[in-house]
């Protein structure tokens, strides 16, 4: 597929690609494709939150459509939502929007996802590299940071993510 093929929304939505790729501005965009540490990342990471929260009411859905703009559609490696959107493709924000880095992610194209999510109400984006073991959260009022302690958080709720839990590090 070529980053210039042109579709409407509607064959967009209708379509199974393969793999997926996002939709921006009437464009197919492929998404980095992940590898052996990208994969184990999203499913460990996946499986702490699932364990964690779900009895709480927290939905984690891996590789999810997400309508960021009306002309815009991402898929976050992972999103987390407080209560179901009741969509198929939301527009409704997800509370948490995870990236996992691929070895060909550019930091230009990961900067625009985030902002894309930001815009559209996502509360907290976490940004993780597993090939340096660094993770970053990104807030509208606070723009990206690298965290420093440890843990990957949020407020009102609280939900955490030790990155020794998510590097399956003990």
């Amino acid at each position: 597929m070529s980053a210039a093929t042109m579709v409407s929304l509607e064959e967009y939505l209708e379509t199974v690609y393969e793999p997926d790729c996002d939709f921006v501005d009437g464009q197919l965009e492929e998404r980095a494709l992940g590898e052996w540490k990208h994969g184990e990342l999203q499913m460990l990471i996946g499986a702490y939150l699932i364990g964690r929260y779900r009895g709480q009411g927290v939905s984690v859905i891996s590789e999810l459509r997400v309508r960021v703009t009306p002309s815009r559609v991402r898929i976050p490696d992972l999103a987390i939502y407080l209560e179901d959107p009741q969509q198929r493709v939301p527009t409704v924000p997800p509370y948490i929007a995870i990236e996992i880095l691929s070895p060909d992610d550019r930091m230009s194209r990961i900067e625009k996802r985030i902002a894309d999510f930001l815009n559209m109400g996502a509360k907290h984006v976490w940004l993780i590299d597993p090939e340096t073991r660094q993770a970053y959260t990104a807030t509208a009022e606070e723009g990206l940071r690298e965290v420093k302690s440890g843990v990957l958080r949020t407020a009102d709720p609280v939900i955490e993510l030790p990155l020794s839990e998510a590097f399956g590090v003990s």
